[in-house]
């Protein structure tokens, strides 16, 4: 990789690190917001919702339009949004009395600002390389989107020490400068010429003609991945303050762990798979699968901290172990000119996976932790 090409893919790496700020931030403040906004679980998850769905329904758009004028030139302003959209949750929190739905409006326009980032940041680095370099980048910006996994919980839980509505402002201060850094510094593999409608259409409907058992299994994997991981976490924050009484900052160590082990699985496997030859992807993938079910079967056997502390850490292996092969396997079905909506469909599947997880997962506040967990776990 060259010494420019590495600084694109720095700040290319910003952009999964920021994105997935905007739950996982979020998950070990949702006790604090419950208890401030005087909400229920069930309402606190739909915060998360509020961000995620918005992010799914633009996602298809935004690969579209990004097909057509260029990656970067929908990246760029659709980070400043979701900055912008944070600033307006924090304002909402500061100045309304009742602020919950000044939050919930904050949330949607972060979302829709989400639908442009790591979908778009995942098309540029397939634009940019080929075979194993290729696979190699794209563990790099799942190990970043891990990483920011492994910080946004301390972050979180930092920030929230000043104030339960801190995180909101912070969003702006990372997201807005970083779209400016893409706009300037990251160039474009090719000029991107307006394509007709009709011969795209008919493009992107020969690629799921041709390939949509191996798409669509992608697709579903990496949806019931994060749709399990986003859920647990968001009930393992509550369970953590009100079975061990254990908050803030050191809540956020012991939630960084699960991720970390993630983070750690996916980088690793990206330098295997470069080295291997892309072998054996599917494998990898269903053994995930495999984990992600043996954690949350656990989760719901055991009370202890450390059994409990154990099966996060099972599930998120499963998680490392089944992105990178499905970032994989997904960017590599198409050329340049459809990858845009390609990458950004599977986008869009695993935005509604962490839309639906945590309040379903919540749920469990009412109907018990071993019914919930027991339905939800097994239709993933």
């Amino acid at each position: 990789m060259k010494k420019n090409t590495k600084l694109q893919m720095l700040f290319l790496c910003l952009v999964p690190l920021i994105m997935v700020l905007g739950n996982s931030m979020l998950i070990p403040v949702l006790p604090d917001i419950k208890k401030n906004v005087h909400i229920n679980q069930f309402q606190v998850g739909i915060l998360i919702t509020a961000f995620s769905v918005p992010a799914g329904i633009v996602i298809p758009f935004a690969g579209i339009l990004s097909d057509q004028i260029g990656r970067k030139k929908v990246m760029a302003p659709a980070l400043i949004l979701y900055g912008a959209g944070g600033i307006v949750a924090g304002i909402a929190s500061v100045i309304l009395s009742k602020p919950y739905w000044g939050i919930f409006a904050g949330r949607i326009i972060q979302g829709i600002g989400a639908g442009g980032t790591y979908q778009l940041a995942m098309a540029m680095v397939g634009d940019m390389f080929k075979s194993q370099e290729r696979v190699y980048a794209l563990g790099l910006l799942e190990t970043s989107n891990g990483l920011g996994k492994v910080i946004s919980p301390i972050l979180g839980a930092s920030l929230a020490l000043i104030t339960w509505y801190t995180p909101f402002f912070a969003y702006g201060l990372l997201a807005i400068p970083t779209g400016i850094f893409i706009y300037i510094f990251v160039k474009e593999k090719q000029d991107f010429d307006k394509q007709k409608l009709q011969d795209y259409v008919d493009a992107v409907k020969e690629i799921f003609k041709q390939k949509w058992l191996p798409l669509l299994s992608s697709f579903f994997a990496g949806m019931v991945a994060l749709f399990s991981l986003f859920g647990i976490l968001s009930l393992y924050s509550d369970i953590l303050e009100k079975r061990f009484s254990i908050f803030g900052f050191m809540k956020g160590l012991v939630m960084a762990g699960p991720v970390f082990i993630m983070a750690a699985i996916s980088f690793s496997l990206g330098i295997w798979l470069e080295k291997s030859g892309n072998k054996g992807l599917k494998y990898y993938i269903l053994t995930g699968i495999a984990l992600i079910a043996a954690g949350q079967a656990l989760f719901i056997l055991t009370k202890g901290f450390w059994l409990l502390f154990i099966s996060l850490c099972l599930l998120g292996s499963g998680v490392g172990l089944v992105m990178t092969p499905v970032n994989t396997l997904v960017t590599s079905s198409c050329s340049i000119k459809r990858r845009g909506i390609i990458t950004c469909l599977y986008g869009s599947v695993r935005f509604f996976g962490v839309a639906i997880g945590p309040p379903l997962y919540g749920l469990s506040e009412t109907y018990g932790i071993p019914l919930v967990v027991g339905l939800t776990g097994s239709a993933s």
